[in-house]
């Protein structure tokens, strides 16, 4: 199992505050963020202006790995009423 470690100074001397947070937490937080974003295109997706307002928050909130899955699924749930709107924000990705 990988941990990540943050190291914080706390006061002026040499007192630190050290944080361990397992990465299989942080992958159950982004698993539910993955599934936020979903939530909100979808209920956005009646307007074309907040859809893609919306969707560029999406993109800078998820991760890498999770950009893929979300780019395969929108492209499946909206690629025929927003596919101008899709290719412009995917198009590094």
């Amino acid at each position: 199992m990988f941990f990540l470690f943050s190291i914080k100074k706390i006061n002026r001397y040499t007192y630190y505050r050290v944080k361990i947070v397992s990465l299989f937490f942080l992958t159950k937080i982004f698993i539910g963020m993955l599934e936020y974003v979903k939530t909100i295109l979808k209920k956005v997706s009646f307007d074309r202006k907040l859809f893609e307002k919306e969707l560029a928050k999406a993109i800078k909130i998820l991760i890498p790995p999770e950009l893929l899955e979300f780019k395969k699924w929108c492209y499946d749930q909206f690629g025929n009423l927003y596919a101008a709107i899709l290719n412009k924000h995917f198009t590094g990705i």
